[in-house]
């Protein structure tokens, strides 16, 4: 098991100050979000990303777009576009040499009449399957992540039972589309995440490691992870935090070495 922590778009640091700055702390994963990748100046490419995941003995996870797409859009062109991005952030982890890339399942506003969230939804269980095919075809698997409640936009992953009907929908194998496990969101829905292991198993590839007062998806530091990680088995598990020094709290850690270098 890998065990590590994901590069938000607010962190200044370089992909490199940031994994050493892990490495130092005794991690040995990062995940790169794509939004990252888009907005900083100085991102590697993926293949530097292979070459420094080399370099500092760490693995690789990518995390899909999550802002500004939608793969389960009612507009086609829209949904389409979704699958086309997520399809080039699996040929740059299957560059970067990574081990997975997480993905959201697609959302359509609540407010909307029936047929147009009906076709949301069908829009979303086409575009995740094209992703997953796509995964398959370059060995690096997609995990579905499970997603917090939004009163805005119904989502497609909320709850063990919604994420299963999902999956059963796109029906594709495992090793093609897996499962990210993010125990905050399932604590801010009121699930145990325990329900998730039982249920799911082996298919969890990633868990998300953050936590919350169970009323907001606040992403706090989350200090006793180690038995979601003992539990969970995931082969990369990620702490995802608002700030860089909030990683080291999650340990227990000093943070004076944290990266503040701004682009």
């Amino acid at each position: 098991m890998s065990l590590g922590a994901a590069m938000d778009v607010r962190f200044g640091a370089t992909v490199e100050e940031f994994v050493q700055y892990l490495v130092d702390l005794g991690l040995d994963h990062v995940e790169l979000t794509t939004e990252y990748l888009q907005g900083h100046p100085d991102a590697p490419s993926p293949e530097r990303v292979g070459e420094i995941a080399t370099e500092y003995g760490v693995s690789v996870t990518y995390h899909a777009p999550f802002r500004d797409w939608n793969l389960g859009s009612f507009n086609d062109d829209s949904a389409q576009a979704a699958v086309d991005q997520v399809t080039r952030a699996l040929d740059a982890a299957s560059t970067a040499g990574a081990g997975a890339v997480v993905v959201h399942g697609g959302s359509v506003p609540r407010r909307y009449p029936d047929w147009v969230r009906e076709t949301g939804r069908q829009n979303a269980i086409e575009s995740l399957r094209a992703c997953a095919e796509h995964a398959a075809d370059v060995g690096v698997p997609l995990c579905l992540e499970n997603q917090p409640f939004d009163d805005r936009d119904e989502r497609h992953t909320v709850g063990p039972d919604a994420l299963a009907e999902t999956l059963d929908a796109i029906d594709v194998g495992p090793d093609a589309l897996g499962i990210t496990l993010d125990v905050g969101h399932a604590s801010v829905n009121g699930t145990d995440w325990r329900e998730y292991v039982e249920r799911f198993g082996d298919r969890i590839t990633v868990c998300h490691l953050h936590d919350n007062n169970g009323e907001s998806d606040a992403h706090n530091p989350l200090t006793e992870y180690e038995p979601v990680v003992d539990a969970v088995d995931a082969p990369y598990n990620v702490f995802e935090t608002k700030t860089v020094d909030d990683v080291a709290v999650c340990l227990g850690a000093d943070s004076d070495r944290v990266p503040t270098a701004q682009p």
